[in-house]
């Protein structure tokens, strides 16, 4: 059990989810909107995607990042950044036995280092870093690419920046890749990890599963877990019980409860009323800093 734990607002991903909610931050404006409020409610941290103003889509414009992060920055509320670097990983294959060509309409594949062209102008505190490839979203034909190679240049990239990654853990293997990051020195001590839970096709979200991968995890990790959809509110007690730290925020679910639309806001307060109600203190961003070894940037 954790008693003393950090929250992570995901504000809005970049699925194909701003048809799906009727106020999802899609404007440069409103997602920054969106993470300062989140702050306000109780998250330390706010993990940012940006998407094309015109059509909803995720995008990578270091320029819309820059635009998200500058307003943060300037606001009266302290959050910790947290910069997806994820995106210019998508590989979509035509369907069934046509395979090839690939799919125009989603494949974005980028040499490494421009995916972190965001990271390196912006000096986040925070960024991701998806720690394996795998068949992503039910359904579909896309895959998240994130080769060995891959990886290990932009780790070695992170670490010269001295912004700490989030090593996104999507299944069991992608311990085996963190931990062999760990071995030849591509990271530095606290380890942070996030356990994404309940994506197709990645780990399931039930109990045993999580409890596995936690089981699993380098030592001395700091480590936050999170599921997707009408899991995410159940997750903040279940990782927090387990020992970690939560993830919540309109990327991974939409819903405050059946039927009604949430705001970052709103998911973040329900988090912190069942984590105070478990006997948990809440920890704000300086202390998130303290324990990440950060250094405040902006």
């Amino acid at each position: 059990m954790n008693f003393e734990a950090f929250i992570t607002c995901a504000v809005t991903g970049a699925g194909d989810t701003a048809d799906k909610h009727p106020d999802l931050p899609v404007t440069p404006e409103k997602i920054a909107e969106s993470a300062i409020e989140a702050g306000k409610a109780g998250a330390a941290i706010t993990h940012i995607h940006v998407r094309d103003p015109e059509t909803g889509k995720g995008a990578r414009d270091p320029e819309l990042f820059k635009q998200v992060v500058d307003r943060i920055r300037s606001s009266d509320t302290d959050v910790v950044l947290n910069l997806t670097a994820g995106m210019g990983g998508d590989l979509v294959f035509g369907s069934g036995d046509k395979p090839l060509p690939l799919n125009p309409d989603g494949t974005d594949i980028a040499p490494p280092l421009e995916r972190l062209a965001h990271v390196e102008q912006l000096l986040p505190e925070i960024c991701t870093l998806d720690c394996g490839t795998m068949n992503f979203a039910a359904g579909g034909d896309y895959v998240m690419v994130n080769t060995p190679s891959m990886l290990r240049t932009k780790a070695q990239r992170v670490r010269e920046l001295g912004v700490r990654p989030e090593l996104e853990v999507f299944d069991t293997g992608h311990l085996v890749f963190v931990k062999e990051m760990l071995r030849d020195g591509l990271l530095d001590d606290p380890v942070m990890v996030q356990l994404c839970m309940g994506i197709p096709y990645g780990a399931p979200d039930d109990p045993g599963t999580l409890l596995a991968l936690v089981n699993q995890l380098p030592q001395g990790a700091i480590w936050s877990a999170f599921s997707i959809g009408r899991m995410e509110l159940p997750y903040v007690a279940m990782a927090t019980m387990a020992g970690g730290n939560v993830r919540v925020g309109l990327e991974d679910n939409l819903y405050l409860e059946r039927g009604v639309f949430a705001t970052n806001a709103q998911l973040v307060e329900r988090a912190v009323t069942i984590l105070e109600a478990m006997g948990v203190r809440v920890l704000g961003p300086d202390e998130v800093r303290d324990k990440l070894h950060l250094t405040k940037r902006g």
